[in-house]
């Protein structure tokens, strides 16, 4: 569960409060009993992920790998091919501007 700052406003009391994500926040102040506790911004209500497991390629086969390997190279070998092509075809022409009154 993430941990939340709060500051009462009337007497300026801080405290750390263990909150589910989805629970309302705290408005009365332990120490003076007023409605003016604010929860504050902090970095401390951030998911960390560690460890393995998190990421896409952490559970890809062998097989899988080997397969997109040789996909890529193949799609390196057509790019450079459709480039050959695109130097042999012919440059369009610019079109001429013709008059108005300058």
């Amino acid at each position: 569960m993430p941990t939340y700052d709060y500051e009462c406003e009337a007497c300026g009391h801080a405290l750390e409060v263990f909150q589910g994500i989805n629970d309302p926040m705290l408005k009365k102040c332990p120490e003076c009993k007023k409605l003016k506790l604010k929860r504050q911004f902090g970095t401390g209500a951030a998911i960390v992920f560690k460890g393995s497991g998190f990421y896409q390629t952490d559970y890809r086969s062998e097989g899988y790998k080997k397969a997109a390997a040789a996909d890529s190279k193949s799609e390196k070998s057509s790019s450079s091919g459709s480039k050959e092509k695109s130097s042999d075809a012919k440059p369009a022409k610019a079109k001429k501007k013709t008059g108005g009154d300058s």
